[in-house]
């Protein structure tokens, strides 16, 4: 046996719920820091089941009865406690909208969600033309345009093929 398997049962060992096979009998012969080992958790449970818990006072739940009346006969904040709670849980909900919505709004009128982009305004007509922007903008609204040019380019292999067999 190696000694991680040994360490692994040491408590059962210890505590007597598991039995002392001739196997483990030979390593702890052996090996001296898992006999050391095995010795110091026999001594650590036979501390525990020595241990006695100590009995709780006699009073403890006199005093804690009169604790507990002391709290309910307390007199309530009066109608700032009924009150505050409900005004604190608006005014965070209030402060929650206004951060989601400047998340969501980065103050040029465009409103993104998730991949999705919403613009107020269009976005094309600000663009410069020759921009990445002005470029994509212009092949978004031109896009049947330049479909069809796609057809005349297939319609102008089509006759070369044919002129030159």
């Amino acid at each position: 046996m190696k000694c991680e398997e040994i360490r692994e049962m040491m408590p059962d060992l210890a505590s007597g719920m598991a039995k002392v096979t001739p196997e483990i009998k030979g390593h702890l012969a052996g090996c001296g820091a898992c006999s050391g080992k095995l010795e110091e958790f026999r001594k650590t449970m036979a501390l525990l089941e020595e241990w006695q818990a100590p009995e709780p006072s006699p009073y403890f739940d006199v005093r804690l009865r009169a604790r507990l009346r002391e709290e309910v006969a307390k007199p309530q904040a009066g109608w700032m406690g009924w009150f505050r709670r409900p005004v604190l849980a608006a005014a965070m909900t209030v402060l929650m909208a206004i951060g989601v919505g400047m998340v969501f709004s980065n103050g040029d009128g465009i409103y993104r969600h998730g991949d999705n982009v919403v613009a107020d305004n269009d976005v094309s007509s600000q663009a410069e033309p020759g921009t990445a922007v002005g470029d994509l903008s212009a092949l978004d609204k031109n896009h049947d345009l330049y479909s069809d040019f796609e057809l005349l380019d297939d319609l102008q292999v089509q006759q070369n093929v044919s002129a030159n067999p």
